[in-house]
């Protein structure tokens, strides 16, 4: 079992930055991909970032170039760096953990979830 716990969101103007962070409790972290999704208010979850195993990453077109994931493995953490945020990255944001070793966009794939942190970014 994995319990997820994210940090890090809140509310910025368009143009500005954040780092979410994502805190796995266990001491299999490093077994895990780890992955970014997000909802907007009346939108389906939808992948963002994941980051494999051997630290290979992966990104929806919207956000390559702005976004960056990255993992360490010492503090079972996963980051998401958020830059040149825009009024469409306001969602709620979701870590999640996948036991296979198997990198999928698919939210039906991962097995663990955080509760998710908010970002909210004004035009």
């Amino acid at each position: 079992q994995v319990q997820l716990v994210e940090s890090g969101g809140g509310l910025v103007q368009a143009g500005g930055s954040l780092r979410l962070s994502c805190v796995a409790s266990g001491r299999t972290f490093s077994s895990y991909v780890m992955a970014w999704f997000r909802q907007a208010p009346g939108k389906e979850r939808e992948f963002v970032a994941a980051i494999s195993l051997n630290a290979r990453t992966y990104y929806v077109d919207p956000v390559k170039g702005r976004f960056t994931i990255s993992r360490d493995n010492a503090k079972n953490t996963v980051y998401l760096q958020m830059n040149s945020l825009k009024p469409e990255d306001t969602a709620i944001y979701y870590c999640a953990a996948e036991s296979s070793g198997r990198v999928f966009a698919t939210r039906s794939e991962y097995d663990y979830w955080g509760q998710g942190t908010q970002v909210t970014v004004s035009s």
